[in-house]
């Protein structure tokens, strides 16, 4: 548990980073996109607007099977200065991520409170696997975070989807046990957003009250309501949260593209 901020605080503000797919390279590409430069565009167009955050949150899939990577995510997250909360996907390597990003700035795993809200961090990744689960362990984890958030409003962070996203090939590498954790986060009307990565594109819609947000990723897009797998030609991302004292949030997802260095955004939205 970390206390960054002080309660008292009024808006805590967030940007979201997800999927970078890091490599030991420098200029190594994932489906046609360089993943070092296009996360260093990402940060760089960030900067740009409402610079500072409170703190940046970043949902897995730090590299690409590379645990070399890590040493590129060290350097260019701790320049920034900032809090920096994270948590691991599938193509993580779990023991050398703990390793090369032990301490200040990094918080991983567990639950930060900052200001009026609780960032619960959770870890879905199965061994081996694209798809997803949350150990008996985890699930202890998350009820221990909400049932002691002490007033404070729950944002829930895990990077494998625990809503289907209706693309047949996405869906079976989602969270297998999504109706055991939504069946939990039902019993805690402190829950607020749930917010994951993993699947390379934008989705907000609401569920029982709760704020159901996935983040496209920081280099290449998976195709929306596709049935096979497709690439969609969409720019890299990253999406702005604005968490307000009485539990609603202003979120959006920008778009950074890739030529005229100027973005393409989505409507800001507050719930």
């Amino acid at each position: 548990m970390a206390l960054l901020t002080s309660p008292r605080m009024s808006v805590v503000r967030l940007t979201q980073f997800t999927d970078p797919h890091l490599y030991g390279g420098e200029h190594e590409s994932l489906r046609g996109v360089a993943t070092l430069p296009s996360l260093n565009a990402a940060i760089a167009h960030a900067q740009t607007r409402d610079w500072p955050p409170d703190a940046v949150l970043v949902t897995g899939d730090l590299v690409q099977d590379d645990p070399a990577g890590y040493r590129h995510f060290r350097r260019v997250f701790s320049a920034l200065n900032l809090p920096v909360l994270c948590l691991p996907g599938n193509h993580d390597e779990p023991r050398a991520m703990q390793r090369e990003l032990a301490g200040e700035p990094f918080v991983l795993g567990g639950h930060v409170d900052l200001g009026r809200w609780r960032i619960v961090l959770l870890d879905s990744c199965i061994p081996g696997s694209a798809s997803g689960a949350l150990s008996a362990a985890m699930l202890a984890q998350l009820e221990e975070s909400l049932a002691g958030a002490a007033g404070r409003h729950c944002m829930v962070c895990l990077h494998h989807h625990p809503v289907p996203m209706s693309s047949e090939w996405l869906d079976r590498v989602g969270l297998t046990n999504a109706a055991e954790f939504l069946h939990a986060i039902d019993q805690h009307r402190n829950v607020r957003a749930i917010v994951w990565g993993h699947v390379h594109q934008a989705y907000d819609s609401l569920r029982k009250g709760v704020r159901l947000l996935a983040t496209p990723s920081t280099c290449a897009q998976f195709l929306p309501h596709a049935d096979d797998f497709a690439v969609d030609p969409r720019p890299p991302a990253y999406r702005t949260l604005e968490l307000r004292p009485d539990g609603t949030l202003l979120t959006e997802v920008v778009w950074v593209e890739k030529h005229s260095g100027g973005s393409s955004r989505s409507a800001s939205s507050a719930a």
